[in-house]
């Protein structure tokens, strides 16, 4: 009974870690391949990882397969939902082409910033972790969490505006 119990606890953190990679824009058969990777780390490792911290290093080691994956491939993939940007209020029609138009230049500015740093903005800001969070799960220390953010805050505020000029 132990052992079903364990699978299923496997298994909810699992889907877990993956919606999270799909949040992230991560393709679906993306996603798919580096939960799959990060589940066999776990089944092989699993004696080692501490039982508090078993989600954040799940998806610590799904993001770093993908990440690998990537950079195999040559190429970083970031696919934002215009869906998600957008809301859901009833306005006009001028203004919700402004608003996909921004959100898509939006878009276009976050695929050009490190992965480290779209990862801590859409952790931020599209996710709504705290710092403290996001320091947990990323394990790194919170002033290097601000740190980052606010470069990575800048940063695409300068790819945004050019994206704008251009």
């Amino acid at each position: 009974m132990d052992e079903i119990n364990k699978q299923t606890e496997l298994n909810i953190e699992l889907n877990i870690v993956y919606r999270y990679l799909r949040k992230l824009g991560i393709l679906k058969v993306d996603a798919e391949d580096a939960v799959q990777e990060a589940a066999y780390k776990y089944l092989l490792y699993y004696d080692s990882i501490k039982t508090t911290k078993i989600r954040s290093w799940l998806i610590r080691v799904a993001l770093n397969s993908y990440y690998d994956q990537c950079r195999k491939r040559g190429r970083y993939e970031l696919n934002v939902n215009e869906a998600l940007l957008i809301s859901d209020t009833k306005e006009q029609p001028e203004t919700i082409f402004l608003n996909n138009e921004r959100n898509r230049e939006l878009g276009k500015a976050l695929t050009q910033l490190k992965p480290l740093f779209q990862e801590l903005l859409l952790l931020k800001y599209q996710s709504g972790l705290t710092y403290e969070e996001i320091s947990k799960l990323l394990d790194m220390s919170v002033s290097s969490i601000k740190t980052n953010l606010f470069r990575a805050r800048k940063k695409l505020e300068k790819m945004y505006k050019e994206a704008i000029h251009e």
